[in-house]
């Protein structure tokens, strides 16, 4: 690979690990937030979704600005607001100024990643290049949200939680100083913004989560927590006709003619639904049953991201012997698994070494062979004019599962706890059940990814009636 390739294709995947790795920085540091600006639990979980909300709904429109004013441009645009928000973030006095900051840092994230990877798409075309390209974006995609722990832990225990915002200040100013130098400008075009499309979209599926949200505060029955559910339908359905009657929408439906796209897509969302739950959960197992430091739950990721990193260096032989789907159907049923016998090891109280130390190993290794593939898929035939719109669908699909997973699981677990000050046998018997979502969330992945890679019968049929 050209070493103009190299540093465009590290400052691609910086990118995307920043604003990866901002998804999950927060987690381990959700007690000490609360402490320092007095929130409730309920109010800890949009310290997350407040980002990740705001990042998967413009994702669609950021892709689209990107196609018609030059992806550097935007590129530049969401990296310096990154930077800028991520300060604000760091110094934030009150809970409700952290929320509005991290919003605003979600923005930023969906104006700089579908560009990224649109340039990625774009540059790397020979086949051996972009598979290594893809499969490197994806072990960063798939690994940040374990890095963030890890990070977000030692930030809390030895400095303030607050450095996890500060750090992305000089990494930014970095990449945009090599954004500048070596990325050369891309082409401008006319249109139109389908701005009802990204209203509709961002308030939607921020409904729906918001009505999870409540479920598990207030239970099913409450109004607050059905009329946003039902809202949040309502308005993704109305999303859909207005991406159908568009002149320009933000999401082409011809981009889910085919059936493997499509599959790539909703496999990435329900894959990360179990795994980035899982991000949450274990380390209140580690930190709430078994008295681990909010530094040393993190650390107990590091089996995971390690065997996610090293899948990197073998996907490409795995795929290139046995094909992609062959390889997502192995890693899917590993992940499952992995997790099922984690479920057990939770309600069982067991210690971390040796049982979640392999188990956690083993899932790295099944979701180290999950991404790369999908990523593929999800880009694949994609014409030109389509390419930032499929890379923000990608996107999409990530940080969406991981709002939606999470949202959907806390309710699982809200039900296992019973009281407000639960015992550690109920704590761990909650903690445990919510893992069992997360195996039934993997499942659906590999249910997604078997149907979809099924022959499909219209062929035949038109050979049928051609030879009738």
């Amino acid at each position: 690979m050209h070493q103009s390739k190299w540093i465009l294709l590290t400052i691609i995947i910086a990118c995307q690990l920043i604003v990866v790795l901002d998804a999950s920085i927060m987690v381990t540091a959700v007690p000490e937030i609360g402490r320092t600006l007095h929130m409730s639990t309920t109010s800890l979980t949009w310290v997350h979704n407040s980002y990740i909300l705001a990042f998967g709904g413009f994702l669609l429109l950021g892709a689209r600005a990107g196609d018609l004013w030059g992806r550097k441009r935007i590129l530049s645009a969401g990296i310096g607001l990154f930077s800028l928000t991520s300060l604000l973030a760091g110094l934030a006095p009150t809970a409700e100024f952290l929320l509005v900051s991290r919003a605003c840092q979600g923005l930023a994230a969906a104006m700089a990643t579908p560009a990224a990877l649109a340039l990625l798409s774009a540059n790397f075309v020979e086949a051996k290049e972009r598979t290594r390209a893809i499969a490197m974006y994806s072990a960063v995609s798939a690994a940040g949200g374990s890095i963030g722990l890890i990070l977000g832990g030692f930030f809390t225990d030895f400095i303030t939680w607050r450095a996890g915002m500060f750090i992305n200040v000089p990494i930014g100013m970095v990449l945009l100083y090599l954004v500048q130098r070596h990325i050369e400008r891309t082409d401008t075009r006319t249109g139109r913004f389908d701005l009802m499309g990204a209203i509709t979209s961002v308030t939607g599926m921020t409904s729906l989560v918001y009505g999870l949200v409540q479920a598990a505060d207030s239970g099913w029955a409450n109004p607050a927590s059905w009329i946003p559910l039902a809202s949040g339908l309502l308005l993704l359905g109305l999303f859909v006709l207005i991406e159908a009657r568009a002149a320009e929408p933000i999401v082409p439906l011809r981009l889910f003619k085919s059936r493997q796209r499509s599959g790539a897509y909703l496999g990435r969302f329900l894959i990360v639904c179990g795994n980035f739950s899982l991000f949450f959960f274990v380390p209140q197992y580690l930190q709430n049953v078994l008295g681990y430091s909010s530094f040393e739950a993190g650390l107990a990721f590091l089996p995971f991201t390690g065997a996610q990193f090293g899948m990197m260096y073998l996907i490409q032989g795995l795929v290139h012997r046995f094909g992609m789907i062959k390889v997502m159907t192995a890693g899917l049923l590993l992940a499952s698994l992995g997790t099922l016998w984690l479920s057990k090891i939770i309600l069982a109280q067991e210690a971390f070494f040796p049982h979640m130390f392999i188990l956690l190993s083993i899932m790295g290794v099944g979701s180290g062979m999950v991404f790369q593939p999908l990523t593929a898929l999800g880009l694949a035939d994609v014409e030109a004019r389509d390419a930032g719109a499929a890379s923000g669908l990608i996107n999409v699909a990530h940080q969406s599962g991981s709002s939606f997973g999470l949202a959907a699981l806390v309710t699982v677990f809200d039900a296992g706890v019973g009281s407000d000050q639960p015992s550690t046998l109920q704590l761990a018997h909650a903690l445990s059940n919510s893992v069992l979502g997360s195996v039934a969330f993997i499942l659906a992945a590999l249910t997604v990814t078997l149907l979809c890679s099924l022959p499909s019968r219209q062929p035949a049929r038109k050979q049928a009636l051609t030879d009738s």
